[in-house]
């Protein structure tokens, strides 16, 4: 994930690479695709596989559906699962609930890791404790910074949401804002919350929060529009996906308003959006190494009792900022799906 000098002069956070057990020999590779719930994965790698038995990890998150940003996550795990052997099962559900219940049913299933998402860490307490009881490790990704550790996760891999907050309330005042709507598309989603409690942190001009449904992209663009319409004062409007992204700038454009976007995230759409400038900037997490990142280290765990962050410490993956001046650079890999 190399970028320019000057791309690694704007990064907030470092990037900490998982080197793989050189003792391990590698053999020729093969793969299978799958869809959305409890289906195998591991398609598009081209490393070698690992000579370890075989091993099966579950990988359970609260995607949405149509959710894009998810896609990049689960290439990174299904190249990470095709390196190393590993029979990937991935399952999604963005209701707390039905998500633990998936994990419940890898735990069931007697897999040999399960690497999850916390956006609602309290709905996944009592699951994770029972995967623990089973002796099946776990790790986290994404969401669950603040969480991880005191729920008993072994290693945790992405980036500190707070931060990625007031990095971005700072990017704010330095391009002249004065009035923003932070734009949640789940309520109760902790990370999504942090987000913008973090804007509010350290931009110095006056932030609103706008609930919209994140599964209904119709209903998104008429209440951003009816926002704008309604206080012409808004001159940033920041969302928090690349999805939502996108359609805020039609909401622009609807409303008659004067207002620019800027997001958290990215997608192959949106580095497009950013050059022509109808995306001011994104944060950029690195969502592929989130999913790639989580599955390696329960292949390292196993067969090299490997900690990431010697258990202690997360992993972060972001954040780092994404705007014309660097874009080109991130685009011929959000071009492959993998940014």
């Amino acid at each position: 994930m190399d970028r320019s000098s000057h791309s690694r002069s704007r990064r907030l956070a470092p990037v900490v690479a998982v080197a793989a057990a050189a003792a391990l020999t590698l053999a020729g590779c093969s793969s299978s695709s799958g869809g959305k719930k409890s289906e195998e994965g591991g398609s598009n790698a081209s490393a070698g596989k690992a000579n370890t038995p075989r091993m099966t990890v579950a990988l359970v998150t609260h995607q949405s559906p149509g959710d894009t940003f998810w896609d990049i996550v689960r290439k990174g795990a299904e190249a990470a699962a095709a390196k190393d052997n590993i029979k990937l099962v991935y399952s999604a559900d963005p209701n707390a609930g039905s998500q633990a219940n998936l994990v419940q049913n890898a735990v069931d299933q007697k897999v040999d890791g399960i690497a999850l998402t916390l956006a609602k860490p309290d709905a996944m307490k009592d699951v994770i404790k029972k995967a623990t009881a089973a002796k099946i490790p776990v790790v986290g990704l994404n969401s669950g910074v603040s969480d991880w550790k005191k729920l008993g996760l072994l290693q945790f891999f992405g980036q500190d949401e707070g931060v990625a907050g007031e990095a971005f309330g700072k990017k704010l005042n330095e391009v002249g804002a004065k009035k923003a709507v932070c734009v949640i598309q789940e309520q109760g989603n902790i990370g999504l919350t942090q987000r913008c409690d973090g804007v509010k942190k350290t931009f110095s001009g006056t932030t609103e929060t706008l609930y919209v449904n994140g599964t209904d992209m119709p209903s998104v663009k008429s209440t951003i529009t009816a926002k704008l319409k309604q206080d012409s004062s808004i001159d940033y409007v920041v969302t928090l996906g690349a999805p939502i992204a996108l359609t805020a700038v039609q909401s622009v454009g609807d409303a008659g308003s004067k207002a620019k976007v800027a997001t958290f995230d990215l997608n192959n759409q949106l580095t497009s959006a950013i050059k022509k400038g109808d995306i001011q900037f994104a944060v950029d997490q690195q969502p592929y190494l989130q999913g790639y990142l989580a599955v390696d280290s329960l292949w390292l765990y196993k067969n090299n009792g490997n900690y990431s962050g010697g258990g202690e410490q997360p992993v972060l993956t972001g954040p780092a900022f994404v705007d014309k001046s660097n874009v080109d650079q991130v685009a011929q890999f959000a071009a492959k799906g993998t940014r």
